[in-house]
């Protein structure tokens, strides 16, 4: 875009369709076309597009490049997965939320995204935050920001502007270039704290729908989204899922749209019916888990599964019913993983079969990873570190900035907790390991590295 930062959120770009030539090739310097086509980008969403690209040979290295005119974008690279039911010596993946912006630099990306193991990256809620952008957190050093900044946002265009700010970060930039990415959605994508359908600001329903429409067709745009995944009005579905040949499954959840209010007692939070994914989701990832070729059986959403607090009602722990229902059907399945981001805080924790009985036995892992910049700076211990390590399945608490990085093989699951120590001056903290954890294969346990 020739104004990323245009305040109406078009870029700098002319409200007219525009043709967009995209390659596929098998090196870097695109001598050897594997694939090719025309996209139309459209101002109706942003000039963004969405090609589907099919044909390709499986488990292959291809490099990709978008033209418009006289103008070719960054070269992008990604690998193809296996072929289905194919033996896979290895798979791994960086897992990333929460990245407010203003909060801090994006170091964990600048490392990131120079892992020479990494196959994918995993994106588990709050790429970007609603708020207004003032000097009272705009805690990142050597930045500004103008007045179109400073409100919260709302309409479609402040949408796509906020979008435009967060991805304008070079490291950021980087791991998008680095591997292809999958997304779900929390909270600040839309307004903190938003309840299905209900604002958690009292704004009435029919006007809080305009806002969840605007907020879906943003995401949508600048988000890697099959063309499935449009939403119509304040509806859609981002629920997708895939298989690393016989290695492992993912399946992402909403965690968000379909989930019921905040109860209103304790009755009411236990009652039975009380369902954070909705019936349909519910079905639909409950089938992916009992019926699954995949040694490894991985889930990515936005909140914390495992028992923590049960006032903590915006996560499982308020939908005991429903959390006690996916894990019976995670039970199920081989070698289950839940993968979390929202609490800026590292976290493994050992997945119970119920965690009303400490001797129910372990059924899975959950793997949460730490915010990238929101709440700027941290430490080890910040925020409250006792509330998660008095629980003996909780093996770990961290609340410096970071990701973690996750390897899959047919033996094993190594999931190693990256920290920087500072995020707000700049971005040239050096990377330091916090934790490492091996999980074999059929023992579902977090045994130190």
């Amino acid at each position: 875009a020739p104004e990323p930062l245009a305040e109406d959120g078009h870029g700098g770009m002319d409200l007219t369709d525009v043709p967009v030539r995209w390659h596929v090739a098998r090196d870097p310097e695109f001598r050897d076309i594997a694939a090719r086509g025309r996209a139309l980008a459209l101002p109706q969403l942003a000039h963004s597009v969405h090609p589907r690209v099919e044909g390709l040979d499986p488990a292959t290295d291809y490099y990709y490049q978008f033209t418009v005119g006289r103008q070719s974008s960054p070269v992008g690279r990604f690998r193809t997965l296996p072929a289905a039911g194919a033996e896979a010596e290895s798979f791994s993946f960086g897992l990333v939320s929460c990245q407010a912006w203003y909060h801090g630099h994006f170091t964990a990306y600048r490392h990131l995204a120079e892992e020479e193991d990494l196959d994918l990256v995993v994106f588990v809620g709050d790429y970007i935050y609603e708020y207004g952008i003032t000097e009272t957190n705009l805690w990142r050093q050597g930045a500004a920001v103008g007045p179109a900044h400073e409100v919260e946002i709302e309409t479609l265009e402040q949408y796509r502007l906020r979008y435009a700010l967060f991805k304008s970060d070079p490291h950021l930039q980087a791991v998008h270039a680095r591997v292809p990415a999958i997304a779900v959605w929390d909270d600040h994508e839309v307004q903190n704290d938003y309840w299905g359908t209900l604002s958690d600001t009292g704004i009435p329903e029919d006007l809080f729908a305009h806002r969840i429409a605007v907020a879906y067709r943003a995401f949508y745009e600048n988000m890697p989204l099959d063309v499935t995944a449009l939403p119509d009005g304040p509806d859609t579905d981002i629920t997708t899922g895939f298989d690393v040949g016989a290695l492992a499954r993912f399946s992402l959840l909403d965690c968000r749209q379909f989930r019921d209010p905040e109860p209103a007692d304790r009755e009411e939070q236990y009652a039975p019916e009380r369902t954070m994914l909705g019936t349909a989701q519910e079905e639909w990832v409950t089938g992916r888990l009992t019926d699954t070729p995949a040694t490894w059986n991985v889930l990515a959403n936005a909140v914390v599964l495992a028992a923590i607090r049960e006032q903590t009602y915006g996560q499982w722990d308020g939908y005991p019913a429903a959390r006690q229902r996916l894990l019976d059907a995670m039970a199920e399945s081989s070698n289950p993983v839940m993968l979390t981001g929202d609490i800026h805080k590292h976290v493994a924790a050992e997945l119970l079969a119920d965690f009303t009985d400490p001797g129910s036995g372990t059924i899975g892992v959950e793997l949460v990873c730490t915010s990238v910049a929101s709440d700027g700076d941290g430490s080890a211990d910040a925020g409250n570190p006792d509330l998660w390590l008095d629980h003996e399945h909780v093996k770990l608490y961290d609340g410096r900035r970071g990701y973690v990085h996750v390897r899959l093989t047919p033996q094993e699951m190594i999931s190693s907790f990256v920290v920087v120590d500072w995020v707000e001056a700049d971005d040239t903290a050096p990377k330091q390991l916090a934790a490492r954890f091996t999980t074999p294969a059929g023992d579902p346990q977090l045994i130190p590295a």
